[in-house]
């Protein structure tokens, strides 16, 4: 053979081995994957959804192609994104968050939808029952009025003194911040507590929010679970350092930087779950017969360092309750 033939022979090789791979991917299903979450810190819940994927059969690149976006908060951009995966008829819309969740919902009533979800599936429509869904959409649930109230209580164990807490809620953020607000005030007032309620969207309402704290004297600051609060955990940490506010959040990414502490849901474990039923759904489960799936895994974080900035003895039965004590 001579130099030519080779080359040519490599030549054609090498513009064959994309087509190949592009053909390939073209054949695996896609999944649009729609979080509320940040990019910033998304690497271990991108894991989580996918080894949730693996445990249903199917590895991303080798027989599922996984779309993700991470919207960091900015639910503005749902409906044009949501519109763009139904145009493109992926296989399966993966979301987690109540913003994502209901977006999904509102464009496709064809296209099975994975989510979790921290409302009530059931009042806002998106399933007939948690036992049969009876519609394109199933997943987890993964937020409920106990773990509001728990983590109220806890945050009253830490700040025994306190009896006016701020309520911070996103009012962008309509389905949780429905039931944080309906919620949260009647486990106060089962345990003496008086409830403030402040709104913030944007990073200067937060900065006002805090001030406003500040200026009224209120005890201690209870933070509503939202993508966007998330994606502004390092502002939330630095004011309520700043305002020396004790604060507990709903995830321990808070906490990891800085806050007080955190009671929820174990996001990586709810991420998996998604990506199982994700998974399943591409086997060809239909949506309408998967029954919606409560979490049943919970976290309890306490930083101990900000606890001594703060002042606050924290009481051994608590050190011994949480499952991560950041010393």
């Amino acid at each position: 053979m001579t130099r030519r033939e080779i080359i040519a022979l490599l030549g054609g090789a090498a513009a064959t081995w994309p087509l190949a791979t592009r053909a390939q991917q073209a054949a695996m299903p896609v999944v649009g994957f729609v979080s509320s979450r940040s990019l910033d810190g998304s690497a271990r819940h991108a894991a989580a959804f996918a080894k949730g994927l693996s445990e249903s059969g199917f590895i991303e690149g080798q027989n599922a192609v996984v779309e993700y976006h991470w919207l960091g908060g900015q639910n503005d951009r749902l409906p044009a994104l949501m519109a763009d995966l139904v145009r493109r008829r992926v296989a399966v819309i993966a979301t987690v968050g109540d913003p994502s969740t209901l977006a999904a919902k509102a464009a496709t009533t064809t296209i099975p939808i994975a989510f979790g979800f921290s409302g009530d599936p059931v009042g806002h429509g998106l399933v007939a029952s948690l036992a049969r869904p009876g519609g394109n959409a199933t997943g987890i649930n993964f937020f409920t009025s106990e773990v509001l109230a728990k983590r109220l209580g806890l945050l009253h164990e830490l700040v025994p003194k306190a009896v006016r807490v701020a309520l911070l809620v996103n009012p962008t953020n309509a389905a949780s911040t429905g039931s944080t607000l309906r919620d949260v005030p009647e486990a106060a007032r089962a345990i003496g507590l008086q409830i403030q309620v402040l709104n913030a969207s944007t990073s200067r309402e937060i900065e006002a929010a805090f001030a406003t704290i500040a200026h009224d004297r209120v005890d201690a600051l209870f933070v509503s679970p939202d993508g966007f609060f998330i994606a502004r955990r390092v502002q939330f940490a630095t004011l309520a350092t700043h305002y020396r506010i004790p604060a507990a959040y709903a995830t321990r990414e808070v906490v990891e930087i800085g806050g007080l502490m955190s009671y929820g849901t174990d996001l990586l474990d709810m991420y998996r779950q998604v990506g199982v039923y994700t998974g399943r759904i591409l086997k060809g489960a239909n949506p309408a017969n998967l029954p919606v799936v409560q979490s049943t895994k919970f976290e309890f974080v306490i930083n101990m360092q900000t606890a001594r900035a703060l002042g606050l003895e924290v009481p051994l039965h608590l050190q011994q309750l949480a499952d991560e004590v950041i010393e």
